[in-house]
């Protein structure tokens, strides 16, 4: 079994889901993009994941994030 994310972990992660960049995660918590990498290769040690792909999918299983924190993109956005 899969090691428990930090509540920072999971909070950085969650965002990270929904297509943030690490620059977009650090202004948005007010830490440097160097942290938000920290913290998430902390995660993906955790959850045994190699990539953001694979921890989110990883996170998602084995319920460290849920389905409801992921937000499907609006196709219609990005429509003229």
């Amino acid at each position: 079994m899969t090691a428990a994310l930090t509540a920072r972990q999971r909070q950085v992660l969650a965002l990270a889901a929904n297509g943030n960049t690490n620059a977009a995660i650090a202004n948005w918590l007010g830490v440097t993009p160097h942290s938000v990498a920290e913290i998430l290769t902390a995660a993906y040690r955790r959850l045994g994941a190699a990539d953001r792909a694979q921890a989110v999918a990883i996170a998602l299983a084995v319920g460290e994030l849920g389905i409801h924190e992921i937000h499907v993109p609006d196709a219609r956005q990005g429509a003229p």
